[in-house]
């Protein structure tokens, strides 16, 4: 049985004044690295890498996070969509660099999350996250819905989910469940073989699907890997680079 792994990493070296943080993110259809750095609370640089993308135009997407400086530090994560337009982000640049503003904001030194989805069955799988602390996710998936368990069974995955997590939980939960949210919705994408898919979509949901870019950003043949047997390769790119070791 296959199974979708992520891993997501994030390092960070702030005081009060200002700080830096990098954040790397790898799984079977991607592999990106985010950097911020802050000083005296405000968000003064944003830059991205993607060293494994799905399609030609997603390395043009970094450009789109310096929509982020002037950005107030905060620890919830998931305040970068309200800041800039996401649908003109990549999306999963965008979620790893608010998770990064999140966790520099926290004072935390470092944060990580490791995710898995087994291929579903007729729609039914599970979805699991473990965060560095030990904190850990385990959620039953019936399609778009999560089964159990409670405080979140009969919750869509797609419509309304985030404003709700926020009110219902605290804000590392949140984020916890925001992570494994976007990973749940995802892994589907282990049902279908992409590289028959020529170009992006043009759905307009993130930048490389915007119409006028969608059938010039091009299907990359054999990008897509399977962590199923090595979900310690992810990220294993990253670790001389995460520990402040090199520029991006």
């Amino acid at each position: 049985m296959k199974v979708f792994r992520r891993r997501v990493e994030i390092r960070s070296r702030s005081t009060t004044e200002e700080g830096e943080v990098r954040a790397a993110l790898e799984d079977d259809f991607h592999h990106f690295r985010a950097v911020a750095h802050h000083r005296h609370g405000i968000v003064t640089a944003v830059e991205g890498s993607s060293p494994r993308h799905p399609f030609t135009a997603c390395p043009a997407a970094a450009g789109q996070l310096e929509a982020l400086v002037g950005m107030p530090l905060t620890v919830v994560a998931n305040s970068v969509i309200r800041y800039v337009d996401a649908s003109l982000q990549c999306t999963h640049l965008l979620d790893l660099a608010g998770l990064a503003i999140a966790t520099m904001a926290s004072g935390l030194a470092r944060r990580g999350y490791q995710i898995e989805v087994p291929r579903s069955e007729l729609g039914v799988t599970s979805a699991h996250l473990v965060r560095d602390d030990g904190y850990h996710l385990d959620w039953q998936l019936d399609g778009q819905m999560i089964v159990a368990p409670e405080p979140f069974s009969g919750l869509s995955l797609r419509e309304g989910f985030a404003r709700q997590i926020l009110s219902i939980l605290s804000t590392e939960e949140a984020e916890a469940a925001l992570v494994l949210r976007r990973c749940a919705v995802i892994g589907a994408g282990r049902l279908k073989d992409i590289d028959l898919e020529p170009h992006a979509k043009p759905t307009g949901r993130c930048y490389s699907q915007q119409p006028e870019r969608a059938p010039l950003a091009i299907r990359i043949v054999g990008s897509t890997q399977d962590f199923t047997d090595s979900p310690t390769a992810l990220c294993r790119e990253d670790t001389y680079w995460l520990a402040f070791g090199a520029d991006a």
